[in-house]
Parts: C-alpha cells; sequence; structure tokens
C-alpha cells in the first residue's frame, strides 16, 4: 500500500505540472524538496502520467490468497454464481467465498508493464527514469471469505418435483423444471464439488440426464422391496449380492432404481469380481422412523420406541441416537414424546436458525441442539462458538442450558 501511495503522489505531482517526461536533475530536486536521501532509495524512478482512457469505475480489483492465484495461473476459472436477489459469492472447483467490497485511502493505480522493487533490482539496466501510463485507478476493491456452501436452494428445487417412478402419471405431466449439472451450477451458490457431493448426500441420482431425489414413499417401496429379499434368500446385511437383486427384483422396478436405493443405503464393495452391499443399519432405521412419524405430530415415546423397532428388518436394532437432526424428543411433557424436526427444513442463516430452534422450545441442552446447528459451523468453527455468539447460558436442575440472547417474537 505504500508503493502505491507513492505512486500516486509522483502521478499526482505530473498531472498537476504536466511534466509527464521528468528528467532526472528534475527527480532529484523533488527527492531534495521531500527531504529524502536517494541512497536509501532504488535508483529506478517511475515517473506516471494519467492516459487518454484513464478512469475509475471500469475496472475492478480482486484480492486472492495464494491458493486462488494459484488456480488462475494454471489456467482454472473461477466463477461469480447468484440470481438477482442473492448477495454474489465466488467459486473455485472446490470451495465457495462471500465477497465484499473494501475501500481503501490510497488510490489504487493500474500500470500495465509495472515493475516491482524485486524486479527493478534483478535488472541492472533499470537505473533510469521508466515512463509509464497509467490506465485506471479504483478506491476499492473485492475481498474473499470463505463461507459455507448455499446448498438449501438444492434440495428445494430438487423437492418440487421429486421422482414417484415409472408409473406415475404426476411424473408425465409436471410442470415443474427438471435440472441437469449445468442448470444447477447455474441456480447454486456453491462450487461444483461442493454441489455434487450434496447431491450425492441427499441420495439423488441422475434419470434422463437430469438430477432427481426420489419421493419419499417411492423411496420407502424400493427400501422394503430389497429388506424382505434379503430376509427371504438370507442374506447377512454385510453381504447383500448386486446381481440378484437386480435379477429377483428387476420385474417390479427398474434395475437402475433398485441400484440406487442399495447404493443409499449400503456400502458397495466388490468380493471375488462379484458387486456386494454392506446395508447401513443406521440409516435403514432413521428412515423408517422419519416413516413412522412423518403423519404424526408427536409420539408417545415409548409407544414409538416399540413400534419402531418392531418395523425395522429383523437384526437390526433401534437406538435413539440414529435420530438426530431428525427428531427432537421432549423429556418435558408426560408421558415423554417425541416429533419428527429435520434439520433440513430448518432457515439456513445462523440468526434465523437460532430464531427458530428457540422459537421451537426456548431452552436447550447442548446434546440436543448440536445436531440442529453444527452444520452451521464455519471452517475451523465449533458449536461451542457458535453457542457463544448466539446464545446465553445457565443452569437448570444443575444441567446447563441455552436460551436466545434476543426476545423471540
Amino acid at each position: 500500500m505504500e508503493a502505491v501511495a507513492g505512486m500516486e503522489a509522483v502521478a499526482r505531482g505530473s498531472e498537476r505540472t504536466g511534466a509527464a517526461m521528468r528528467s532526472r536533475a528534475e527527480v532529484d530536486a523533488t527527492l531534495q524538496t521531500a527531504k529524502l536521501n536517494p541512497a536509501e532509495l532504488l535508483p529506478a524512478v517511475h515517473c506516471l502520467s494519467f492516459g487518454p482512457q484513464a478512469g475509475g469505475g471500469e475496472c475492478c480489483l480482486l484480492q486472492l490468497e495464494p491458493g486462488l492465484c494459484a488456480e488462475l495461473e494454471a489456467g482454472r476459472s473461477l466463477v461469480i454464481r447468484g440470481e438477482k436477489d442473492e448477495h454474489a459469492v465466488l467459486c473455485s472447483k472446490d470451495k465457495t467465498y462471500d465477497m465484499k467490497i473494501a475501500d481503501t485511502s490510497n488510490m489504487l493505480l493500474f500500470v500495465p508493464g509495472c515493475k516491482t522493487p524485486e524486479e527493478l533490482n534483478a535488472d541492472p539496466a533499470s537505473c533510469n527514469i521508466i515512463y509509464s501510463q497509467i490506465a485506471g485507478f479504483s478506491k476499492n476493491y473485492w475481498e474473499l471469505r470463505r463461507c459455507r456452501p448455499k446448498l438449501k436452494k438444492l434440495r428445494k428445487l430438487l423437492m418440487e418435483d421429486p421422482y414417484e417412478g415409472p408409473d406415475s402419471q404426476k411424473d408425465q405431466t409436471s410442470t415443474f423444471s427438471k435440472y441437469t449439472t449445468e442448470d444447477l451450477l447455474s441456480l447454486i451458490q456453491a462450487s461444483e464439488e461442493e454441489i455434487l457431493h450434496q447431491l450425492q448426500v441427499i441420495d439423488a441420482c441422475k434419470i434422463e440426464g437430469y438430477w432427481r431425489v426420489l419421493d419419499f414413499d417411492y423411496e420407502m417401496k424400493l427400501l422394503s422391496h430389497v429388506t424382505q429379499l434379503i430376509d427371504s434368500e438370507s442374506w447377512p446385511f454385510s453381504k447383500v449380492p448386486l446381481c440378484a437383486c437386480l435379477e429377483e427384483l428387476g420385474s417390479l422396478e427398474p434395475r437402475e432404481m433398485i441400484e440406487h436405493i442399495l447404493l443409499s443405503y449400503g456400502r458397495k464393495y466388490v468380493d471375488d469380481g462379484e458387486v456386494f452391499f454392506e446395508m447401513r443399519e443406521d440409516k435403514i432405521c432413521r428412515a423408517i422412523a422419519q416413516m413412522l412419524l412423518q403423519n404424526a405430530v408427536k409420539f408417545n415415546l415409548s409407544e414409538f420406541e416399540e413400534v419402531w423397532q418392531q418395523s425395522v428388518p429383523e437384526g437390526m436394532t433401534t437406538r435413539l441416537d440414529q435420530l438426530q437432526g431428525l427428531a427432537l424428543v421432549d423429556k418435558s411433557s408426560r408421558p415423554e414424546t417425541i416429533f419428527l424436526l429435520k434439520v433440513e427444513d430448518l432457515p439456513e442463516d445462523n440468526q434465523e436458525r437460532f430464531n427458530s430452534l428457540f422459537g421451537i422450545r426456548e431452552k436447550w441442552t447442548e446434546v440436543d441442539i448440536t445436531p440442529y446447528i453444527q452444520d452451521l459451523c464455519a471452517e475451523k468453527q465449533t458449536v461451542g462458538a457458535l453457542l457463544t455468539k448466539y446464545a446465553r447460558s445457565s443452569m437448570l436442575n444443575g444441567v446447563k442450558v441455552f436460551n436466545s440472547r434476543r426476545p423471540i417474537s
């Protein structure tokens, strides 16, 4: 910044006096007037003047961290994403950054071919006056800060038209838009890798070139086909053969859907050249719990636990910790109850998320609230730091609880 300020002063002096082509004697006289010792400076002198097209506001400066700068130098692109009603973000291949305008008290000058002190030191011929024209200037620049990708919109778009199966009349007559990868890249404020990862997280699949999420009832129908087949064939949950599933269930549902449900609820591996899946007990139990809870406002906890265990495939064990971020237990009611509260249905903004949670329950233990806020944590940020910022702690019957820092309407 100091070097830029110095160039600005010389440029302004040139503009005021009209002496764009200064002599060495004039430069030495200026240094003497400024009481600067030439021995403490590099011998080269930049004599700046404003070019005929120089103007402010025509160029934007972007401050880059070394990693992003290296990406550009390697020929990769940085993309600014956001619709008219959204605050713009900048995305690399795998990261997302907030963009904020930072003002500076020093005018920033754009000088084509301007050499840095290091380059001047390395060039023994650069001890004369260098005449340069200023192509433009700015009093601010874009500052980047790493941020969470804004992915809530991704699920919202795909849930407008969930896939209900090949025989669904709704799918054939739907007027809702369908989205390709390119469509999502233009609509979602996140990097390509973050979007593709989130598509995996929400178990989206490509159908006829478009990304779709399955209607929950259709998803449960597919899962039921698979678990019933596992039971009838007495296969261990750790070794479910893909080929046999496709052969047995292919007449009931599309083979791609059978494989998709196995990928969603199992871990794929190869043994002796054959593809198998190890079914994920926690995820299957969680899905069945959602099916039981989705049509009830509240469920007696003990009755729910009994029905839940009876509903999962034989050999699987249900546990309440499988429902983190999906359902909430109310221990203050008598009898204790449980109800559906999905983290993906909560606001994406930090303050709005906390307002929503404290609107549902006035006081939270850290154990209860953590599943509903841990996705808000920025890089290297902890749940404890979030609670310190957005909540106030107190003790209730010997247990630390958290409530809102501001009144909730």
